[in-house]
């Protein structure tokens, strides 16, 4: 039985292409300022008025 060879170059894509899966779901990213929760009385003024 022969067995396929598995290079470090190989390993290596596969991780890449995994950070990159990674990097896309955007699980990871710390949120946007309008998902924040506004920090000062004068922020949340100015947030809570319809457009």
């Amino acid at each position: 039985m022969i067995f396929p060879v598995y290079t470090i170059e190989m390993a290596y894509a596969r991780m890449r292409e995994l950070q990159d899966l990674a990097n896309r779901s955007g699980a990871h990213q710390p949120a946007t300022a309008e998902r924040q929760a506004p920090k000062t009385k004068a922020d949340r003024t100015v947030r809570g008025r319809k457009r």
